[in-house]
């Protein structure tokens, strides 16, 4: 480590003249002295001994402008946002099942969608020619799925089972609701609307089970529900013959499918309304013949769509019955 280079200087002052003595009387007077010659200002410097050169990297010096002193962060104000009334979602549905509703445009079907869908299930509806409907019910319930479908042919359901299926992810119950009735008397039914009503009421009900059974085997867990008639079981003046007969059907369906299903955990129930205030009801008959029924009926009312709705939730989540048929029809068995 080297110190600082530093300078000496030695300043040499000139040689003054020897003062003049005084005068005194004996005394010899002195010989007269030499000049002294000026001699220059010698200068002595310490030098540092050379270091070696070293070869050093070019260094750019960067004058920065210089910053503003910082100013403090002022928080932001909170906002607070006006309380949203959060839409109905198909993902309130915690209980994580998917159900395909037939006929589930209109009347029991829609207020079973609804019902199902308020329960936590992700919903999708078959529907025949009410796209109206359709679209109006999706309006309602956000998120679930409507598929045109006619029950009555295969390729149709194949198609529409497959369509709700990629919607939904799988389908594990499902409720076979599609059914027309035609009010005629037995001797004024041609063949073609007797084959009509057995096909979308029976048939519609067996092509959909077909369509759904194999993944219910193969995960080894589903529901069937098959939506009859209190007309299966008893005749009334209503000339509904083959409407009659197609529900009859409908519950030794439901029986043989519990029992051929039954080893892959999938149960197969009905469930029979009676009178049900719906628009079909009040499409077959005038007020007049509702009331004169109905005050025959022990309750004196007719069922909503919505109490049928409920029964049929209900009755799926009983996973120890199948085969059976709940009966929700105002206590007619007990008419006069």
């Amino acid at each position: 480590m080297y110190e600082d280079e530093f300078e000496l200087t030695f300043q040499v002052p000139e040689e003054e003249s020897a003062p003049e003595p005084l005068a005194a009387p004996a005394a010899k007077p002195a010989a007269p002295m030499e000049p002294v010659a000026d001699e220059p200002t010698r200068i002595m410097t310490l030098e540092k001994p050379a270091a070696p050169v070293v070869d050093e990297p070019t260094r750019v010096m960067v004058l920065e402008k210089p910053q503003p002193a910082p100013q403090p962060e002022m928080p932001e104000p909170v906002q607070e946002e006006p309380e949203k009334t959060p839409a109905p979602t198909v993902q309130a549905a915690a209980n994580g099942r998917c159900v395909l509703i037939s006929g589930g445009d209109r009347g029991i079907g829609a207020a079973a969608a609804r019902a199902f869908y308020a329960a936590g299930y992700r919903v999708a509806v078959l529907y025949h020619s009410n796209a109206k409907a359709a679209a109006e019910l999706e309006k309602q319930l956000p998120g679930i799925t409507a598929v045109q479908c006619d029950v009555a042919s295969r390729a149709s359901c194949e198609l529409a089972f497959r369509t709700a299926e990629q919607a939904l992810g799988r389908v594990d119950v499902l409720v076979s609701n599609a059914g027309i009735a035609q009010q005629k008397l037995f001797t004024d039914i041609t063949p073609e609307e007797w084959q009509r009503m057995l096909n979308v009421n029976l048939t519609g009900a067996y092509l959909c089970a077909l369509a759904v059974k194999e993944g219910m085997k193969r995960r080894r867990w589903g529901r069937i529900l098959n939506i009859s008639s209190v007309q299966a079981h008893i005749g009334m003046e209503e000339r509904l013959l083959p409407y009659a007969v197609s529900k009859a059907g409908m519950h030794a369906l439901t029986r043989c499918l519990a029992l051929e299903l039954g080893d892959f955990g999938v149960t197969v129930n009905t469930l029979a309304p009676g009178m049900v205030e719906t628009e079909n009801i009040h499409n077959r008959l005038t007020d007049e013949e509702i009331e004169r029924k109905l005050q025959r009926f022990p309750l004196h009312r007719a069922a909503t769509a919505e109490e049928i709705a409920e029964m049929a939730v209900n009755t799926l989540r009983c996973g120890a019955m199948t085969g059976e048929t709940v009966n929700i029809n105002s206590g007619v068995y007990f008419a006069p």
